[in-house]
């Protein structure tokens, strides 16, 4: 074999070291104008690169509208915004055939759904009929108005608010909706330095968010997290974490399948952003409480007790041994 061949890096890596680069780019863009949110914004790109959608879960003020708008002009994408009320309707979301007196015809009206990014606040305050609207765009990225099919633009993403504290006025999202949620991203209140910048930030002009990615660099991305390595060693594991759930005392329902699967690649997208060309048992423990928190329902006991799924999860990886963690790396945990 030729040794410049062998030492050539292959397309994850050299895609790898680029996404690297770019990910320092967003996170100093972002930076500019949200102040300390770090972890969030990491967090986040693991779901877009995963292209899964998102449920951001936080109090009001605490940033989660403007870090999605700051984030989507980063990345240079489509971006639109739809805030739920108890009175909108399914067609307000996907759109609607109007007649149009030129034309003489019916044509179709597109809803806000036809974007890239987009951002649902308060997704608990529309009824379920409204919020069942979002299901077939979320799963199957395309939308059905009055019988006919219209594909969604790529990369789409729905990025849901919600406020945790509130009852009065909202609706539950049922578990099959929680489920079309890649991750469910808290937001916390700031440190007493953070918050001393924001005042300081915004005592201040800021600069927009310039974009440093483009929408068919962000797909490329998506498919290249595919060629990111997993060893069998890595595939028995998260299925002993996703069992290791359904047998917890504490949990009426544990982690399914899908569960499973998500957990998985979000770990890839994980370990490609950091730069690597296969996965490993850290990469999923990074990932297992933004990806199972919001899968889990507790017993009404538990719930009374003052448990939270984010407890259980530690539990769960705290129990589950890691047995082979060198067999993560290609060549010694068989082929992905």
């Amino acid at each position: 074999m030729d040794s410049r061949a062998a030492a050539r890096p292959s397309g994850v890596d050299l895609a790898a070291r680029e996404v690297a680069s770019f990910r320092e780019s967003v996170l100093a863009e972002v930076g500019r104008v949200v102040v300390g949110m770090g972890s969030v914004i990491e967090r986040f790109l693991v779901a877009l690169m995963a292209g899964g959608h998102v449920l951001f879960e936080g109090v009001p003020g605490t940033a989660k509208t403007t870090l999605v708008k700051t984030v989507s002009a980063a990345l240079g994408v489509h971006f639109a915004r739809l805030q739920f009320t108890p009175d909108l309707l399914p067609s307000d979301v996907t759109g609607t055939y109007v007649f149009d007196r030129n034309a003489n015809d019916f044509v179709l009206k597109k809803g806000p759904i036809f974007c890239q990014i987009l951002l649902v606040d308060e997704i608990n305050r529309a009824p379920a009929k409204t919020q069942s609207a979002l299901l077939e765009a979320m799963q199957e990225r395309q939308v059905t108005i009055e019988g006919n099919t219209f594909p969604l633009p790529s990369p789409f993403l729905v990025l849901a608010t919600q406020n945790p504290i509130e009852e009065e006025g909202v609706y539950r999202l049922p578990e099959a909706q929680l489920d079309r949620f890649l991750m469910r991203i808290p937001f916390h209140y700031p440190s007493r330095e953070e918050e001393i910048e924001i005042l300081s930030l915004h005592s201040r002009p800021t600069r927009p968010a310039s974009a440093v990615l483009t929408p068919d660099r962000i797909l490329e991305y998506q498919r290249r997290v595919e060629e990111v390595h997993v060893a069998p060693t890595i595939r028995e594991y998260v299925v002993d974490v996703a069992r290791r759930t359904r047998e917890h005392p504490d949990l009426a329902l544990g982690a399914s399948p899908r569960a499973a699967l998500c957990l998985v690649l979000a770990a890839r997208a994980r370990a490609f952003l950091a730069g690597q060309s296969f996965t490993t048992h850290h990469d999923v423990k990074e990932v297992a409480g933004v990806v199972l928190d919001h899968r889990l329902i507790l017993r009404p006991e538990a719930t009374i007790a003052g448990r939270r799924p984010e407890e259980i999860v530690a539990e769960v990886l705290a129990a589950v041994p890691v047995r082979d963690p060198e067999g993560a790396r290609p060549g010694r945990g068989g082929k992905a």
